[in-house]
């Protein structure tokens, strides 16, 4: 495997960005799996291969790894901010294919995520169904519009979303997206969280909102709280779910 740190100019963000990326020694050209993983709200783009054994997992599964930074944006095109759907969800994948010759099949393109990652993961694979054919999320924040209490991110809410209060019903709603899916081709989804985690009841809610939506949807939970010891035994087995897919 090479390991890498990434930069280049955004158009979309109109300004430099940073990514590090995990490129596996053994495949032919074009034909590369790609996963990208998403950080969380305080996290960047280095804390997965400072945390967890992901160059292992992605090695063992032979694909390549994109780590980009996108703050605290909630993976949103941001009302007082700069476009980071769109910047994740086009330029960056768009980047990537270009620069490293990775697969542009859908069957070979996966996106995963921990907390604000995990929502990311979820909003930008059903909103891109032509182009992800899986998306984990872990610990995810999947029940946003219940998030309208009182907190130290009200500014950052803010400056993303403008009013947490009018996402439900919107494509900003993971919740949202998956009542309102239209069309057969539908994202694989892995879902897990510990159960004492902050953001268990997010996830509950969206497993019984899920079921009978017709997805094929895997859902996990084990002893744990909010912690990159239960995210790192996890990643590992949302690999393993997209690999068998």
């Amino acid at each position: 495997m090479a390991f890498l740190n990434g930069y280049f100019k955004s158009t979309v963000l109109e300004q430099e960005v940073c990514f590090n990326a995990i490129i596996p020694e053994t495949c032919d050209e074009n034909n590369i799996k790609a996963l990208y993983l998403l950080h969380g709200l305080s996290d960047n783009h280095t804390n997965w291969m400072r945390k967890t054994s992901i160059e292992r997992y992605a090695n063992e599964a032979k694909i390549a790894v994109f780590m980009p930074n996108a703050d605290r944006s909630f993976y949103a095109d941001m009302k007082y901010g700069r476009n980071y759907y769109t910047f994740i969800s086009d330029e960056f994948i768009e980047y990537t294919r270009k620069i490293f010759k990775l697969s542009k099949k859908r069957e070979d393109t996966f996106i995963a995520g921990l907390s604000m990652g995990g929502y990311g993961a979820f909003k930008i694979a059903l909103r891109n169904p032509d182009k992800f054919c899986a998306a984990a999320s872990l610990s995810g924040v999947l029940d946003i519009s219940s998030h309208n209490d009182p907190t130290s991110w009200d500014k950052d809410i803010f400056h993303i979303f403008g009013d947490v209060d009018t996402l439900e019903g919107t494509k900003e709603s993971v919740i949202t997206l998956i009542k309102e899916f239209e069309g057969d081709q539908k994202p694989r989804l892995y879902q897990a969280c510990g159960t004492e985690d902050f953001l268990y009841k997010d996830n509950q809610t969206f497993k019984d909102v899920i079921k009978d939506k017709g997805f094929d949807h895997f859902y996990e939970e084990g002893p744990g709280s909010h912690t990159w010891a239960f995210w790192d035994k996890y990643i590992e087995k949302a690999i393993k779910f997209f690999m068998e897919g």
